[in-house]
């Protein structure tokens, strides 16, 4: 959901520094000095895919190695070739490109792990390309698994190739009980989002459950917000509450356009009956992703 920088480091580079030292035999590593052409070839079909955006159109026959057995190849080259000194330096490039070390797929989780885009298990001549290889949180890698897109509507968003993050999609509204209030969080699809695009967005949102998880991390920031708004309601009532979260929304979306923070305070700052007060904390979020997105279909 928010993009990265295209990794510089060409798939040959990589190809070449996790093979050189990933096995002392000398029969397996001419094998997979051989491999090279299979492995140059299968990166000039991924790139052409991604500038196409087809990657659902990719056949995983294609992307074999012939005569090395598939398990057997991304062991040597992604297992033992990433933890090698030139393989270890390639990882830790890659892993450090997300800001403050956030998973760029849902961005609330640390990164961990890297996740191959095109599972390594059906493409594994893709195992060290470093444009299949996104760095991201363990949930959001267990979550995503060995999925790969059969179409272009199930396509996740890929960190670096996918531009959504400069626009505003993110939303929420409140929903009260009593004098207790939480949100819900959606997709609002921007006007220049097209109907694919959009149906890949929500299939991402659900998939990952962002609408709940947002959810858990809005009512820490409804807590956090109690003191101040109490405190602007007695100044000046309900108007200085919205000044308030107004504010507050503003200072965070300066740094990213689809805060989970910031979306928290601009709802709450609508939202007449939270200005007015008094309201209090859910215990636990009760967001519903099925809620949909706004000007779209529901699910």
């Amino acid at each position: 959901m928010w993009s990265l920088k295209i990794p510089l480091i060409k798939a040959a580079d990589s190809y070449r520094a996790c093979v050189a030292t990933s096995t002392t035999e000398d029969d397996r590593r001419e094998n997979l000095l051989n491999a090279s052409d299979t492995v140059r070839k299968a990166s000039q079909r991924l790139r052409q895919a991604a500038s196409g955006n087809s990657l659902h159109d990719l056949i995983d026959k294609h992307f074999s190695v012939p005569g090395i057995d598939a398990e057997h190849f991304v062991q040597w080259v992604y297992g033992n070739g990433m933890k090698t000194v030139a393989g270890a330096k390639i990882r830790g490039q890659l892993m450090a490109a997300p800001p403050f070390e956030r998973c760029p797929l849902c961005r609330q989780g640390t990164v961990y792990q890297l996740d191959h885009f095109m599972p390594k298990s059906l493409f594994p001549a893709l195992c060290v390309d470093p444009l299949n290889l996104v760095p991201v949180c363990e949930r959001c890698n267990l979550i995503k698994g060995n999925r790969r897109p059969d179409q272009l509507e199930n396509t996740l968003l890929h960190p670096y190739l996918d531009r959504i993050s400069h626009e505003r999609w993110l939303d929420a509204r409140t929903a009260h009980d009593g004098e207790m209030v939480r949100l819900e969080f959606f997709v609002t699809p921007p006007a220049t989002w097209d109907a694919t695009l959009t149906a890949r967005v929500a299939h991402h949102f659900q998939l990952f459950d962002l609408g709940r998880r947002y959810a858990i991390v809005a009512n820490r920031v409804i807590g956090d917000l109690t003191f101040g708004v109490d405190r602007q309601r007695a100044l000046g009532g309900a108007a200085m509450v919205r000044a308030y979260l107004h504010d507050e929304a503003d200072t965070r979306f300066a740094a990213d356009a689809n805060s989970v923070e910031g979306v928290t305070c601009a709802t709450l700052g609508a939202d007449d009956r939270y200005c007015q007060g008094p309201a209090a904390v859910l215990s636990a979020p009760d967001a519903r992703p099925e809620d949909g997105i706004r000007g779209s279909a529901v699910w």
